[in-house]
């Protein structure tokens, strides 16, 4: 068996478990106010965690780093979604998993609108509340939707 495929068996470094990674960073990045705390969170998580789950060159990282770059165009994008919910009247659990499914919609091409939207779907059910599923599944339905017929100079098929 070579390397490559050791890595992508192991259950460890699954993109699903990388995205709960990821998604546990971008939430903790909810509380740390300084503007270098990307690297320092991130860096603080792996220390807690898996050494297979974080590197520059991981999956976990590309989300949480792609996320981060891409914050206000995500906001924007929730925002013009979320109707009667102002971004900081949403809960950041889900204001946290709706940037990290709507920026793989919009920014990753290799990753199907259907398993972003159930990715995101299963994060609210694991860290959400009884109505997160729900909340989470309505917007990302109607921004998938939206790709899919072309917004944003990107079609994507679910």
């Amino acid at each position: 068996m070579d390397n490559n495929h050791k890595k992508r068996s192991n259950p460890d470094n699954s993109r699903k478990t990388q995205r709960t990674f990821a998604f546990q960073v971008l939430y903790a990045l909810n509380f740390v106010p300084d503007t270098d705390s990307l690297e320092k969170t991130y860096a603080r998580f792996q220390n807690e965690s898996s050494p297979a789950l974080w590197g520059e060159d991981s999956f976990s990282w590309s989300l949480v780093h792609g996320v981060w770059k891409n914050f206000d165009d995500l906001n924007s994008i929730i925002a013009s979604y979320s109707q009667n919910w102002k971004i900081q009247r949403i809960a950041k659990i889900e204001i946290t998993i709706l940037r990290l499914a709507v920026y793989e919609m919009r920014y990753c091409p290799d990753i199907p609108l259907k398993v972003a939207i159930n990715e995101g779907i299963e994060l609210a059910k694991i860290f959400g509340d009884d109505s997160s599923r729900n909340f989470v599944n309505g917007i990302l339905d109607a921004v998938a939707k939206d790709i899919k017929n072309g917004k944003f100079g990107i079609s994507k098929g679910f």
